[in-house]
């Protein structure tokens, strides 16, 4: 079977040509190659010999491109140049580590996760690695370049950005079919779904209602859950009434897939925001890029908030 590839002439033959046609020279072209005159001069006759055709005219002490060898040059030239480029790119891609984000469970699977796909339709040369947890880590010692934390304002460490504050508000699926006014539904028929987290009482259904007037809470049944996120992921299956974070619920209530349900004070705010924070040291263009992405989602999560009332 014929094979195109075989028939074309060597890399190294094609750049030596390119190198002597750049600077009608074979002596410079030797010096940006860092190779002796007599190499550049043998690859130039063995791309001769393979084309079966001159491609450059010798005059004393100088060279000229012949019509056969000008049309060559423009072609590997610019072919050459953007290989060149390329494989440069490459170069920078296997030497940078990838950006690596670290947050809350909750936070990473409601929020982060389905807007990280905008991130990389927009940055495709940006890796970055996702760790979920919620252990507090340390960003130095363990080289993670960015934390999105929750916590209150004293505790926030220095230099740390305000993504968005907490709310808490009630929230359902359409399918459940509740009254817009929390207070009038039928509790008695409702499953509540819990958060079991003891050091979030603002997420747990007994604490949040008794500043609101609901003295008394007994729902048909309770589902309970060690993690925030399938709180949510069972609110959105129709399995009951969950108290929603609105930066985590706020596009699944503009969606329509989750509806908020008023109550007769406002929704209750928690003294807690979720913030944004960077390792010292070892900054890069890919971590200024992530960096800057966050804080634009945040922006655009905060005006989202503001839209829904």
């Amino acid at each position: 079977m014929d094979n195109p590839l075989a028939r074309l002439p060597s890399l190294d033959l094609l750049r030596g040509f390119v190198a002597v046609a750049r600077r009608g020279s074979v002596t410079q072209a030797a010096a940006d190659l860092f190779l002796t005159q007599s190499a550049i001069s043998r690859q130039i006759r063995g791309l001769e010999e393979h084309l079966g055709l001159p491609l450059f005219h010798r005059r004393h002490r100088a060279l000229e491109l012949t019509a056969d060898g000008e049309r060559l040059f423009r072609l590997a030239d610019a072919w050459l140049t953007q290989l060149g480029e390329h494989l440069e790119s490459l170069r920078q891609r296997a030497t940078e580590h990838p950006v690596t984000l670290t947050s809350t469970i909750g936070l990473i699977s409601l929020w982060l996760l389905p807007r990280l796909g905008d991130f990389q339709a927009a940055q495709p040369g940006v890796d970055v690695r996702v760790s979920a947890g919620n252990r507090a880590v340390d960003l130095e010692r363990e080289a993670v370049d960015v934390a999105m934390r929750y916590g209150p304002a004293e505790r926030a460490p220095e230099g740390a950005v305000r993504l968005f504050d907490e709310e808490i508000v009630a929230v359902a699926s359409p399918s459940l079919g509740l009254l817009p006014e929390l207070e009038r539904n039928d509790f008695s028929r409702l499953t509540l779904l819990e958060y079991d987290e003891l050091a979030r009482p603002w997420l747990r259904w007994a604490d949040w209602a008794a500043p609101l007037g609901i003295k008394q809470l007994k729902p048909r049944a309770r589902l309970g859950f060690n993690q925030y996120d399938q709180v949510i992921f069972a609110a959105l299956a129709g399995h009951g009434l969950a108290l929603g974070r609105w930066p985590l619920v706020a596009q699944q209530v503009a969606d329509g897939r989750l509806v908020a349900l008023r109550t007769i004070g406002h929704p209750m705010a928690a003294d807690f925001a979720y913030w944004l924070i960077q390792r010292r040291g070892g900054d890069t263009p890919a971590r200024q890029q992530l960096i800057q992405w966050l804080c634009d989602e945040a922006a655009r999560t905060r005006a989202l908030r503001a839209t829904l009332g």
